[in-house]
């Protein structure tokens, strides 16, 4: 089994900069984190390597993200807690993705592996976006079912998974075929510690950074070319904040609260 997981870069502070010409997010690589519900997703990914290997199945995890170079360092921490290999896709020309370009890059990623993809295990969201459209649209973009918001791995028989997922009724047990394309909420699972000697054995894994023609990526469909959306404007919202003495005995209190409620609505 091959099993790819989407991971993204994303920042570790809420101090969030913006390119004021493309209105799109500054990638700092050394404040960049995992995002939560992609290191959720690789926890995953790893419980079914192990449950492969306990029934002597071979299975391979990869982890695939598209970011500045130093991306590299993140998909290398990922390895050390237990992936096998990398691939990063690195390259001007995939600046200023949308959801829709961003699909579209990591399915011709995916392409380009020298294994098929039975499984593409993402976040349910990114914590700088929180779009919860890259999953779907990469399903989408791969021809296979797609199951979302996955709040528990059951276990999997042959090329079935069986998941937990949450509904707007509830939470649903579901059987998916392989090959599919699942998002993971950021509850499922705890992503394990690295060990040391996954972290020494992490170093000397190669990680393969493509650009845009190692993938024979379209450029009319990559970065803000390829983006049917855009960010027309950014801003931070101004705020401001008063303290109002309200006396009186409890009657004159609350109609004296009213007025304010009823001031601050107008």
């Amino acid at each position: 089994m091959h099993i790819v997981v989407c991971v993204k870069a994303v920042p570790s502070t809420t101090e969030v900069k913006m390119d004021p010409k493309t209105n799109t997010i500054v990638r700092d690589g050394r404040q960049a984190v995992v995002n939560p519900f992609d290191a959720t997703g690789l926890e995953i990914a790893l419980h079914i390597k192990d449950e492969c290997a306990a029934a002597g199945d071979p299975c391979r995890v990869t982890v695939l993200s598209m970011g500045i170079p130093d991306t590299e360092r993140l998909l290398r921490d990922c390895i050390a807690r237990g992936a096998d290999d990398g691939l990063l896709l690195s390259d001007r020309a995939f600046a200023g993705a949308d959801t829709l370009a961003t699909t579209y890059a990591l399915s011709r990623g995916i392409a380009c592996m020298d294994e098929p993809a039975d499984l593409v295990v993402c976040g349910k969201m990114a914590v700088d976006g929180d779009t919860a459209q890259i999953g779907p649209e990469l399903a989408g973009a791969l021809d296979v079912p797609c199951v979302v918001d996955v709040q528990r791995l059951h276990g999997i028989v042959g090329s079935t998974l069986a998941l937990e997922r949450a509904t707007d009724a509830g939470r649903e047990l579901v059987e998916v075929d392989l090959p599919a394309v699942i998002t993971v909420a950021k509850d499922a699972a705890q992503l394990r510690m690295p060990s040391i000697a996954g972290v020494l054995a992490a170093e000397g894994v190669p990680i393969a950074v493509k650009t845009a023609a190692d993938v024979d990526a379209d450029p009319a469909r990559t970065g803000l070319s390829g983006s049917p959306t855009q960010v027309v404007r950014s801003f931070v919202p101004e705020r401001a904040s008063e303290a109002v003495c309200v006396t009186g005995d409890a009657a004159e209190q609350a109609a004296a609260l009213v007025e304010l409620i009823e001031e601050a609505c107008r």
